[in-house]
């Protein structure tokens, strides 16, 4: 079986080719998770002519500070020029700001299988926004064993987008992705 996206000619590329190509991009910071399974990959597009057309790829990060930024805009424009896309542009989009809702299912699948427990719930409902302050996150499910008997042990984890769990069955810590 030929790979379309591999058969393609350089500096010739479909926005499903980049969306492909893209979902290989790893996250620096969990690299079990593409850029495209996090989210963060909000739009492709192409400018311009068909002879000098410009891939425009558009990113929002998970937050504002994140210090995997660059390097995530690194990546793809690095996997990017690999297939022959001469013409490139990223652009970061910060509003909508980035929330954990905008992850793929197969990317939380990911995230549990690699030990990392995925958000469980929508950030926050639409019904809820203004009315007050936020409730408190759902219990964290270990990724170990499934238990939902677990405690927050620290709201920092080994990243700024996780904290810091422990289950209270099999006594395994764990990191647990914030809802955002």
């Amino acid at each position: 079986m030929v790979n379309e996206a591999a058969a393609t000619p350089p500096g010739v590329a479909s926005a499903a080719d980049v969306w492909a190509w893209l979902a290989e991009v790893e996250d620096p910071e969990i690299p079990v998770l593409s850029v495209v399974d996090l989210g963060i990959v909000r739009e492709v597009a192409f400018e311009g002519p068909e002879a000098d057309r410009t891939c425009v790829v558009t990113l929002t990060p998970t937050y504002s500070g994140c210090p995997a930024t660059e390097v995530i805009e690194q990546s793809v424009r690095d996997a990017l020029t690999a297939r022959g896309l001469t013409r490139l542009k990223l652009q970061t989009r910060l509003a909508p700001a980035w929330t954990s809702d905008w992850m793929s299912e197969a990317g939380r699948l990911k995230l549990q299988a690699y030990g990392i427990a995925p958000p469980t719930e929508q950030a926050v409902p639409l019904s809820a926004i203004g009315r007050g302050p936020r409730p408190p996150a759902p219990t964290a499910a270990c990724p170990c064993c499934g238990s939902t008997r677990t405690e927050l042990i620290s709201a920092f984890g080994s990243t700024p987008c996780k904290a810091l769990h422990r289950c209270l069955d099999c006594l395994e810590p764990f990191d647990a992705f914030k809802r955002h």
